[in-house]
């Protein structure tokens, strides 16, 4: 089946109007079958993000991945068979990544388009983007992505047979567009390397100010807070990875001058060229002295997100920095989690608890909402105290007046 979509075109595969699709996952002797759902929830957000609605889940337990057609023979029919019957899906996404083969065998099987986990983030990414060099990182990302998988994108032009005289125009193609992508990789790294550059210069020009930069998984609620500290206007949406382009705000608290930086949501199974491509973007987060790490502490999965962070934190090369766990959504969390019935007392007792056991398992923390503004000035506080340590280790022979 000819493909009439390709990466290649920024977010020409994410339309305006509403699609509609079915959601496909393996439960494997590593994932279980609880966290699949969990990975299904996150999916679904996604593809909702991206304008697709999920009509149908399918599941299957294998040992690992067919190389084909990444479920069995019997599920693919059996997803065949449904979207026969309902005219209007229009794709299939997968949780995983596919390879070129596994994606125009499914193509081919089911005849609709078929997306992968990453697909549809890079997807995602696309259509958010708004700065060039956004638009550059992520144009990076989808050729890098597509690189690799150009072969099996192509077996519709390949010759059944080898030999001599064999030698059909799919090898030609395959080469051409390598080249071809090859090409674009190269041009996209030399104006990132630009842009890059551009950035270091204005950081050097900000240098004297300590640097605050909120992180977290997406959809947290960052930009939120970032409006709440800064006073500012930050687009802030209930959807994934609202914010691409990092924000910086000069912010005042009392005389104390500091930048405060927004940044791109992280998420579990990141593909690993977008984080690649976005380092310019995350040089903020690696630059910065102190992080504030906000987490959906109503999220039902919000330790696994906690972990997902702090591996990307790591894998970047920023594991290490100061970091202020800030418990954001409290108010969503009692709504969520505490009975009607339950008196004041017992509920502030639990409270306790819980911030005793994340103290615990997370270091330091403070619990605060910012949709009802509770606990931000406790969050300025302690955001004041470690901003005053920060300046005293960087100017420890100055004497500061604030």
């Amino acid at each position: 089946m000819a493909k009439d979509w390709t990466m290649g075109e920024k977010a020409a595969s994410l339309k305006k109007e509403t699609e509609y699709a079915v959601l496909v996952s393996l439960i494997t002797p590593d994932i279980s079958e609880t966290r699949a759902h969990e990975y299904m929830d996150e999916l679904e957000f996604l593809a909702l993000t991206a304008g697709a609605q999920t009509i149908k889940r399918f599941t299957q337990r294998l040992p690992h991945p067919e190389h084909t057609t990444f479920i069995g023979k019997g599920k693919v029919e059996e997803v065949r068979q449904y979207i026969e019957r309902h005219e209007e899906v229009t794709m299939v996404i997968v949780d995983d990544d596919l390879s070129g083969k596994q994606t125009n065998h499914l193509e081919e099987a089911l005849k609709v388009k078929i997306v992968d986990r990453s697909t549809l983030i890079l997807d995602i990414f696309a259509a958010r983007a708004q700065s060039a060099q956004a638009k550059a990182q992520v144009e990076l990302a989808q050729m890098q992505y597509l690189l690799p998988r150009l072969r099996g994108l192509w077996t519709h032009l390949e010759r059944q047979r080898g030999g001599i005289g064999m030698r059909g125009p799919g090898e030609t193609q395959i080469e051409t567009d390598r080249r071809l992508v090859q090409y674009r990789v190269k041009v996209l790294e030399e104006k990132l390397k630009d842009i890059d550059r551009q950035s270091q210069t204005q950081r050097k020009t900000r240098g004297e100010l300590i640097r605050v930069a909120l992180v977290g998984y997406t959809n947290v609620g960052k930009s939120t807070l970032m409006n709440l500290i800064s006073k500012s206007e930050v687009l802030a949406e209930n959807k994934l990875f609202a914010t691409l382009d990092t924000t910086v705000r000069k912010v005042v608290f009392e005389q104390m001058p500091f930048l405060l930086s927004d940044t791109v949501g992280f998420i579990r199974k990141l593909p690993h060229h977008l984080v690649e491509s976005f380092k310019s973007t995350l040089d903020e987060v690696r630059e910065s002295d102190i992080l504030l790490h906000v987490v959906d502490v109503a999220h039902p999965q919000f330790e696994d997100h906690v972990r997902t962070v702090q591996q990307t934190l790591l894998d970047i090369g920023a594991g290490d920095k100061p970091t202020l766990m800030v418990f954001n959504k409290i108010d969503l969390y009692r709504s969520r989690v505490f009975d009607e019935l339950l008196d004041d007392d017992t509920k502030k007792l639990l409270e306790a608890e819980l911030k005793d056991n994340l103290l615990h398992s997370f270091g330091e923390n403070i619990f605060v909402s910012a949709h009802t503004k509770e606990g931000i000035e406790d969050l300025r506080d302690r955001m004041m105290r470690l901003i005053k340590e920060a300046y005293v280790i960087r100017y420890p022979h100055q004497v500061r007046t604030w």
